[in-house]
């Protein structure tokens, strides 16, 4: 029952956490847009009432024209809207998920003995320590005296976050290492919106209301924050999606991969920031690809050749061995009824029980426990190097039951 009911916390916090996640994305893309897009207010009264510039567009069946004020309007409108409930919500379910599946399963997800051996409440003290730091150290980046100097705070900026990918994956598992880097990235995110960017405003409004004249740094700080949380947006959508992919988080480089799509990540965003600009280059859009092109080809599967249907294996004997390691080592989780703490159905429906199943899943198995080791999840069953290597000799003289 706690495996069914874990199941229903991760689809319905995933759920909120993936509505509330595009409601944010889709604002914060959709502002940078707008202020990147902007032009000269075409009227001489709009600029004496202190508009800084407008953009026309139209969508849906109707033409819209957005102003923008170099510091705030003459006079406080009626209604205005504010955006931060998206950011928050967004945070909120994400540290549930983290907490739901990385902390209160920190034995499963978090922790690999083969990485470092550890206990599980250390584990998860590194893990919200990860999510402190990253906060403290870019805040005072950005308060230091080079955080006017954007060039000088990039590459600041990549060094911190290339030393804290390397140091996660010398601590947690890949997959855990991961999520702990994407969950610093969207903690400094969210906190750019609750501790700079919405104060920030509420003084402006405040100001207004006040009758004195309102302080342009806010808007200046904003903005920093704003375009900083833009680039950081699609490494984080990549880490949220890379538990799927255990090619990326179970190999020896990982920490490497990680920081590479990161790159191709933030490079995408520019080349998209750049055409809001009227900037059509793309070079940012070409070096992304060929990073990730170089990724893919760096991590391919090397290839070997078949060993011959007539070399001396005695392959029923070899596939008995392996259906001894799958049910000792695997079908815990990988069974029509899981008997492994935690699992109320197969992990992504992979039934590996009957010859027919390990034979059909190959390939799979290849992958998941040979080539990049990441299962069994944190080796949980503590499969050994020698299982691994026979999986690896059944698979490459024709992975049949016969």
């Amino acid at each position: 029952m706690e495996g069914y009911i874990l199941e229903w916390l991760n689809l319905l916090g995933r759920w909120v956490h993936m509505i509330t996640g595009t409601a944010w994305i889709g604002a914060s893309f959709y502002f940078v847009w707008l202020d990147n897009s902007l032009e000269a207010p075409k009227n001489a009264e709009d600029v004496e009432l202190g508009v800084g510039g407008e953009v026309w567009s139209v969508h849906g069946g109707g033409f819209y024209h957005a102003q923008k004020y170099k510091v705030a309007p003459p006079e406080l409108p009626g209604t205005l809207h504010w955006f931060k409930w998206e950011a928050y919500t967004t945070w909120i379910t994400g540290m549930f998920l983290l907490a739901l599946m990385y902390w209160y399963q920190a034995e499963i997800y978090l922790i690999d003995p083969g990485v470092m051996t550890m206990s599980k409440p250390v584990a998860v003290l590194l893990g919200m320590l990860t999510i402190v730091l990253g906060w403290v150290v870019y805040d005072q980046m950005c308060k230091s005296s080079f955080g006017t100097e954007e060039n000088k705070l990039s590459a600041a900026m990549f060094v911190f976050v290339s030393v804290m990918a390397i140091l996660l994956c010398q601590i947690f598992s890949g997959r855990g290492a991961y999520l702990h880097f994407g969950a610093m990235l969207g903690t400094i995110m969210v906190a750019n919106v609750f501790f700079v960017i919405m104060p920030g405003q509420r003084d402006l409004v405040a100001a207004k209301k006040e009758g004195r004249a309102p302080d342009p740094m806010h808007g200046i700080r904003a903005k920093q924050r704003s375009v900083h949380n833009t680039f950081f947006t699609l490494p984080v959508l990549f880490v949220m999606i890379s538990n799927h992919y255990a090619m990326t988080w179970g190999h020896k480089y990982n920490w490497a991969i990680l920081i590479a799509l990161s790159v191709a990540g933030a490079l995408i965003r520019v080349y998209f920031v750049q055409r809001h600009h009227g900037k059509q280059t793309l070079i940012p859009l070409a070096i992304a690809a060929a990073i990730i092109m170089g990724v893919a080809a760096a991590i391919a599967p090397k290839s070997r050749v078949q060993a011959a249907i007539d070399n001396g294996v005695d392959r029923s004997a070899l596939f008995a061995q392996v259906k001894t390691i799958m049910d000792t080592r695997c079908s815990g989780c990988h069974a029509n009824a899981p008997t492994q703490a935690g699992f109320s159905t197969p992990p992504k429906g992979v039934v590996l029980e009957s010859a027919e199943d390990i034979v059909a899943q190959a390939h799979t198995i290849h992958q998941q426990v040979v080539a990049t080791k990441a299962m069994p999840i944190g080796n949980l069953t503590q499969i050994t190097d020698e299982e691994r290597a026979l999986i690896d000799q059944w698979f490459q003289s024709g992975a049949t039951a016969e």
